[in-house]
């Protein structure tokens, strides 16, 4: 006897789909899908292609796999495609310029690394994971024009990105035309009923829902996530813009990034990053707009939450205690590293990259003329100053950077 699966109302359901997405394409086919699979006590298939060139993920990968996992939650079907294959043509989503392509043993090993970090967001045992290249690796070049003959060229200029290379006179190469197709294909392959990705993917997202009609395929219906705007509260979160909180990021760095963003973004990382409730998420946006209350505290609040997200309860407690102790209390963490040389002296400039805390004397020196460097808590400003090692002494770079180096007299 098939187990009967335990499906929340449709309204449940579509309040909680419905949560921080920017669109729903069409939204009346997601609901009769969603009566169908009810009625039918069968689960949907939810797809996510993921991004092999990416192997660290952010709180800006969180959102979409965050809605992966909501569906999850409903009782359906996540499915998550690792693009080794399309990893290897390089997706030009969002770029003015195509992206390198992968290895095929690099876009695996990055793959591997994104399941092992989704699997923080992500139910492990209930989700299915496929590598295009079993379907993508087995199409013949007769198969590949047959492909192609179903879509054509000015529909595919449409897309932003090509668009704007096209004006300006940037190269746009045959193989990233195909890219949509390919990316087609995964749902033609698994007969997805719902695929999600965020804005940047629109394109590629729809390419799929015309594909599957043209394979006879019932079309899959379209969910976009916004794009997380990282900490600087301007750009996109990228690490690109070193404006990023890593998933995998030690708790103290989490919970320092977490306070760094601007007060306006509060709000959408509760909603978009988090677990809360949607009764949870209303007291919020109260209390932000609640002149008695510091939006500081607010701010605290999330950054715990994602600390114990991504670690534990006992983690956050420690980041924020340890936090308190360096910038209310100015006071030194907790554990510092200790670093000894062999050398009498060093320029600070030198120094900064010798620990580590800069990759070039350029970055040090960017870090330095921005008032982020001091010995003993007092700031440095000379670049040429010459730092003798005949004591020790606690060096801090940055906000959270401290080493002691040990003096050799």
């Amino acid at each position: 006897m098939e187990k009967k699966i335990l499906f929340p109302p449709i309204n449940e359901q579509m309040d909680l789909i419905k949560r921080g997405t920017v669109e729903i394409i069409p939204e009346e086919e997601l609901v009769q899908k969603l009566e169908k699979s009810l009625k039918e006590n069968k689960p949907l298939k939810i797809k996510l292609g993921c991004d092999p060139t990416r192997p660290d993920l952010h709180l800006g990968h969180s959102v979409v796999l965050r809605k992966l996992a909501q569906f999850q939650t409903l009782g359906h079907q996540a499915i998550l495609i690792i693009g080794d294959f399309t990893g290897m043509i390089g997706d030009p989503s969002g770029r003015n310029s195509s992206r390198p392509p992968l290895s095929f043993e690099e876009a695996r090993a990055n793959g591997q690394s994104y399941f092992e970090q989704a699997s923080k967001i992500l139910d492990k045992d209930k989700t299915i994971i496929v590598h295009n290249s079993e379907w993508l690796g087995k199409m013949t070049f007769e198969d590949v024009i047959k492909l192609s003959s179903k879509y054509t060229v000015a529909r595919m200029l449409e897309r932003d990105d090509f668009t704007k290379r096209f004006k300006n006179g940037i190269p746009i190469s045959m193989h990233e035309i195909l890219y949509p197709l390919a990316q087609a294909m995964d749902s033609v392959a698994i007969e997805s009923d719902v695929e999600l990705g965020g804005t940047d993917q629109k394109f590629n997202l729809l390419v799929g829902r015309d594909i599957q009609r043209e394979f006879g395929i019932s079309p899959q219906v379209i969910l976009t996530m916004p794009l997380l705007v990282g900490t600087d509260g301007v750009e996109k979160m990228s690490k690109s813009y070193d404006n990023y909180i890593g998933i995998n990021e030690i708790p103290k760095d989490i919970y320092g990034k977490t306070l760094s963003i601007p007060d306006n973004l509060i709000y959408t990382y509760f909603e978009l990053a988090t677990d809360v409730t949607n009764e949870e998420l209303k007291k919020i946006k109260e209390d932000l707009e609640n002149p008695d209350i510091n939006p500081r505290d607010i701010k605290r609040s999330l950054a715990r939450k994602l600390v114990e997200m991504y670690n534990s309860k006992q983690d956050a407690i420690d980041a924020e205690n340890e936090f308190d102790n360096i910038f209310v209390k100015k006071g030194l963490p907790d554990e510092i590293p200790e670093i000894s040389f062999d050398e009498k002296e060093f320029e600070i400039l030198d120094l900064i990259v010798k620990v580590g805390f800069a990759p070039s004397k350029g970055e040090a020196r960017r870090l330095l003329t921005q008032g982020g460097v001091s010995i003993d808590g007092e700031k440095i400003n000379d670049i040429k100053k010459i730092i003798y090692l005949d004591k020790s002494f606690i060096l801090k770079v940055g906000k959270r950077n401290f080493i002691k180096v040990i003096g050799n007299k």
